[in-house]
């Protein structure tokens, strides 16, 4: 259920963020969805590729530090309330949200959002056991490769 994230830690300055855009393209590695957050100093850009350990050297190999986390993609309603019901069942089992994102692609009337927590495995297990689906990699890339 777990998805492999990758972190880019970057300066932040113009230029800097399409560096290692172009060193994915390059290596014909395609971001599914990102997130970027910022300081005066410097900005973590959080990736999801299909292969996330050959993103990692390639991203390395120009220079990046990066670091790998494990979220979790969950499907939400998309509709008014459908938030707060999947925060609301996050809260009754516990789990605090260090982030969260979300993806660029719907399964049928859901939308589907990137989370990260502590644990991601005990999490995984909660929500589960609270009804909330739980996409793993395997459904995941499927879904954004048939668009």
């Amino acid at each position: 259920m777990k998805i492999h994230q990758l972190s880019v830690f970057l300066e932040n300055k113009p230029g800097c963020l399409s560096a290692p855009c172009r060193a994915l393209a390059e290596a014909g590695i395609n971001i599914h969805t990102l997130s970027l957050a910022d300081t005066k100093q410097f900005g973590i850009l959080r990736l999801i590729v299909r292969d996330w350990q050959q993103a990692k050297t390639v991203l390395e190999s120009h220079g990046n530090v990066v670091n790998v986390a494990e979220v979790l993609a969950i499907e939400v309603e998309d509709k008014p309330g459908g938030m707060a019901s999947v925060l609301e069942g996050i809260e009754r089992a516990g789990l605090n949200i260090e982030y969260m994102y979300a993806f660029t692609i719907r399964r049928g009337d859901r939308a589907i959002l990137v989370f990260r927590f502590e644990d991601a495995e005990k999490a995984a297990q909660a929500l589960s056991k609270a009804g909330i689906n739980v996409i793993d990699s395997v459904a995941l890339y499927d879904l954004v490769e048939k668009g």
